[in-house]
């Protein structure tokens, strides 16, 4: 695709950003077959190749409208186009420039400002976060339709953390609304790897990952965020934790990119790599494991979703599957697996009736081999297809735990 950008942002290192992700794309529409949003509403504006001609157009002339702004919006930033796209486009990159852009040319609404930033000041906190939910789930019967069904069902509260009693240790990122959403899931992790000879060590000290802010396009207060981590887990990383483990695979994909979020940082590039390179998924670190020692026989009937963030992002596709299969758990097929949700970050909130519209599609395919629960890996797919009050929907590594439970004599469980 020949381009020509202006001045302003020709020879910046966005700028080269734009040039060469320009010139990847064929225009071939190939991405536009399984991109969540065209599929969906069906507008060229609204896939992959479309936005692509949006964010050209822009870097061209210097201009964006308010269409512009509402089409990049309503992308998922899912990048299930990169794992189709045959010219290895990397569209998120392009995406990333663009909205950064959109957001200065673009006048965006007051109330979607306010709305962010409050998004920006609750749900990257987790105190705030778990008061403000709690609060609301006391007054649902009297909160209006529109503003219950945003929040979070009750969860099954966390069971106790084995202590540190293992030679290799790994670091675990808590999480800013997990905590409150899903507080089990990190205390089953725990208790799992303790069973395979590894000690969990909370990651303290630091605080969100910064995807929630730059997801929202306040990106320089992500970059802050990943320095102000990377400084509070640096004493741990010094100390040998073999990896730094996530339950949330949109956390996971995020901290995995430190090392180019800050690659022009001479203060923090090399530390960010490392950070990027200890950052591990937990079905990485079990996969690695000797899952046999486990002696687990699964026995439930599930469906899985995989998030977006860990098969498109972390390129882990078929890898929690593959892990429960392993320990005996019964899988159904579930059609259109590539397709996300709907929940994508803070997505639900601020495109909520094509969220709802995406995880209705999706609940309909994971439920199509009538699983008896539906498990997935990240605590915003789970929120979100959970909001529908359907077949429940829990982290993968809970229903492991809990078959663990049953097979352990009661006197160490």
């Amino acid at each position: 695709m020949d381009t020509r950008l202006i001045d302003w942002i020709r020879d910046t290192p966005d700028g080269k950003v734009v040039e060469t992700v320009l010139r990847a794309c064929v225009h071939c529409g190939f991405c536009n077959a399984t991109c969540p949003t065209y599929q969906l509403l069906g507008d060229e504006l609204d896939g992959p190749r479309g936005r692509i001609y949006l964010m050209k157009q822009m870097f061209e002339t210097g201009e964006a409208s308010a269409s512009t702004l509402e089409h990049l919006d309503r992308c998922l930033t899912c990048r299930s186009c990169e794992t189709t796209c045959p010219s290895g486009v990397q569209y998120h990159k392009l995406l990333d420039v663009g909205r950064k852009t959109v957001e200065v040319l673009a006048a965006r609404p007051a109330g979607q400002r306010v709305q962010r930033r409050l998004l920006r000041a609750v749900v990257t906190h987790p105190t705030v976060f778990g008061v403000l939910a709690r609060a609301g789930k006391l007054i649902r019967p009297w909160l209006p339709e529109a503003v219950s069904a945003k929040l979070p069902p009750r969860a099954a509260p966390a069971r106790e953390r084995p202590p540190l009693r293992h030679a290799r240790r790994v670091l675990m990122l808590e999480g800013c609304a997990q905590p409150e959403l899903s507080p089990n899931t990190n205390a089953a992790a725990a208790r799992v790897l303790d069973r395979l000879g590894v000690s969990v060590v909370s990651a303290a000290g630091g605080g969100c990952c910064g995807a929630i802010d730059f997801h929202l396009n306040a990106q320089e207060a992500a970059r802050d965020r990943a320095r102000r981590n990377i400084d509070a887990w640096w004493p741990a990383i010094e100390a040998g934790a073999e990896a730094f483990v996530q339950t949330a695979s949109g956390c996971g994909a995020f901290v995995k990119d430190y090392g180019e979020l800050l690659q022009d940082d001479p203060r923090y590039a090399a530390k960010a790599a490392r950070v990027g390179e200890l950052a591990k998924d937990l079905v990485e670190v079990l996969r690695a494991e000797p899952l046999d020692v486990l002696a687990l026989r699964g026995g439930k009937r599930l469906a899985v979703h995989c998030p977006c963030t860990l098969q498109h992002a972390q390129k882990l596709g078929g890898a929690v599957e593959a892990v429960l299969r392993q320990l005996g758990f019964e899988l159904t097929a579930v059609s259109d697996g590539h397709l996300c949700c709907g929940s994508a970050g803070t997505y639900a909130l601020t495109q909520p009736e094509i969220a709802i519209a995406l995880r209705d599609r999706k609940l309909d395919a994971l439920e199509s081999g009538q699983p008896e629960t539906i498990v997935t890996a990240n605590v915003g797919c789970q929120t979100h297809l959970n909001s529908a009050g359907r077949t429940p929907v829990r982290h993968w590594i809970e229903l492991v735990d809990a078959a663990l439970a049953q097979e352990r004599p009661a006197s160490i469980r």
